[in-house]
């Protein structure tokens, strides 16, 4: 398991937080996700072997918001 932060931009509010958690933990692979609105990050825990840090992007971009690498 890889345990990473990303930073994220757009988030605002707890339904922003719940929104990004949400996606991240629906992708086969994620075992957790939590995002903290005030330090505009998340932190998330993957199986590297199923889930690459672009999928994981792409589902955060997908949902509205940006992700950085």
């Amino acid at each position: 398991m890889v345990k990473k932060t990303y930073k994220v931009e757009g988030m605002a509010c707890e339904h922003c937080k719940a929104r990004v958690e949400s996606v991240l933990r629906a992708i086969d692979g994620v075992v957790g996700a939590v995002a903290d609105v005030g330090a505009k990050n998340v932190v998330v825990e993957y199986d590297a072997a199923k889930v690459s840090p672009a999928d994981l992007k792409e589902a955060v971009e997908d949902a509205g918001y940006g992700m950085e690498l």
